[in-house]
């Protein structure tokens, strides 16, 4: 999830908590005041029956009002207790008269009222007094309150959303500019991560240590490239002077059992050390991605090409090779094609035993090379491993760890496993 999106959800569930809460929070005070602006008016109804009653000595007379009823009811001294009750009010739509009254309830309907119990003597007989307000005016300005108030919210979420939509979009753009800039990055390239004008701090900042950091890979990305080419130029002089010297020495005569011997040993190393120089110089440029030339190839040849190559090598070691090969054409460098198909051949060859057998099988998914040979599974993370190879091998134990560089070069996979009798390298496209 983009941290925009993550933040718009958080602002925007937050913001709705919080706008519910206060919304309740809101609807119980203006709910608390209307009630309290009502038992006013009930209180002062009150006052005016005990005015009333103090002037006059009798009770009112009742009348009927549209938001009011008053009723008194005789009762035993004492027994009432003055509060405010929520009730209902009654109330009665006269067609013919065009006003509303309470007389006669078959007629009418309920609606809320807010009420005040109280009481009264009057020429020493004591009454309780019921005074009952309707409350459909108050609910009807809560409601109007509360969906004025909704609307304001939703219209502030739709705000919020278009603003986080819009204005973060922009905010982050610099961001985005830089993402795409190192998507680009390459650090065989000459070109330079330009730097972007900004006002946000941060990404100003991120984007000084962005060119800093590119600029120090190119740096030490050419050093290391002439350091390596410088090398291994300097390690072919040698070796090949080496080779020179070991061939002219070898045709000369008179050399004792021993002398051949130890003339063979030095030759053996001095070529297995040039092989470890060019294995090592192409898995740098492998690694750095420096051998670009790429076309349609069609693996179905180039692998029987191989194994021509091979059949020598496979007679010698007297190894039974059986192959099944579809077409298949891949988009890929040819020269590292044929290293990935010739370490995976020469790798069953050379960890075979005498009579084995080496299966390939070539189909639109997979390439697989399988061979017989040490009956015990290998550990798969140590055999991809630089250097790592059995105690009898001749090799550099560079190999499979070239052709692995190469399938991640090509977007393919490579992997291990035994079936049986059979150590199995799948190259799954």
């Amino acid at each position: 999830m983009k941290l925009q999106t993550r933040y718009n959800y958080v602002n925007l569930a937050t913001t709705v908590v919080v706008l519910l809460i206060t919304g309740i929070i809101y609807y119980q005070a203006i709910s608390w005041i209307l009630t309290r602006q009502k038992d006013q008016d009930l209180k002062v109804e009150e006052q005016e029956i005990f005015e009333y009653v103090a002037r006059n000595h009798h009770l009112p007379q009742t009348f009927e009002s549209n938001d009011q009823q008053i009723t008194f009811t005789e009762a035993k001294p004492g027994s009432i207790k003055r509060e405010f009750i929520n009730t209902d009010y009654y109330e009665r739509w006269d067609r013919d008269k065009g006003f509303r009254h309470h007389k006669h309830r078959s007629d009418g309907e309920y609606e809320s009222g807010r009420g005040l119990i109280t009481s009264v003597t009057v020429s020493d007989k004591y009454y309780k007094i019921l005074i009952v307000e309707s409350k459909v005016e108050t609910e009807d300005l809560i409601r109007l309150i509360f969906t004025i108030t909704i609307a304001v919210i939703l219209l502030l979420l739709l705000v919020l959303l278009i603003t986080n939509r819009f204005i973060l979009n922009r905010l982050w753009k610099p961001f985005y500019n830089i993402m795409k800039e190192l998507r680009l990055f390459n650090i065989a390239d000459t070109r330079e991560i330009p730097k972007l004008e900004t006002d946000i701090d941060e990404f100003a900042e991120l984007n000084t240590v962005v060119v800093d950091m590119a600029s120090k890979a190119k740096h030490d990305y050419k050093d290391l490239k002439i350091f390596t080419e410088n090398a291994s130029h300097e390690l072919m002089t040698p070796i090949a002077v080496i080779n020179s010297k070991l061939d002219t020495l070898i045709q000369t005569e008179n050399f004792s059992e021993r002398q051949s011997k130890l003339l063979n040993d030095l030759y053996s190393a001095v070529s297995r050390l040039n092989r470890l120089n060019q294995s090592l110089l192409l898995l740098v440029k492998i690694e750095n991605r420096l051998l670009h030339e790429r076309q349609q190839i069609n693996l179905r040849e180039l692998t029987e090409e191989m194994v021509m190559q091979f059949e020598e090598i496979f007679q010698d070691k007297e190894l039974k090779v059986s192959y099944t090969l579809n077409d298949k054409e891949i988009y890929a460098s040819p020269y590292l094609t044929e290293v990935l198909l010739s370490n995976l051949i020469n790798n069953a060859i050379r960890h075979n035993y005498i009579g084995g057998e080496v299966v390939i099988n070539l189909t639109g998914d997979s390439l697989v090379v399988q061979n017989t040979g040490n009956a015990a599974e290998l550990n798969e993370e140590k055999i991809f491993t630089r250097f790592h190879k059995s105690s009898g091998s001749e090799g550099s134990g560079l190999g499979l760890t070239i052709s692995k560089q190469i399938c991640g070069n090509f977007g393919f996979s490579l992997k291990y496993s035994f079936e049986g009798v059979y150590h199995t390298f799948t190259v799954e496209f």
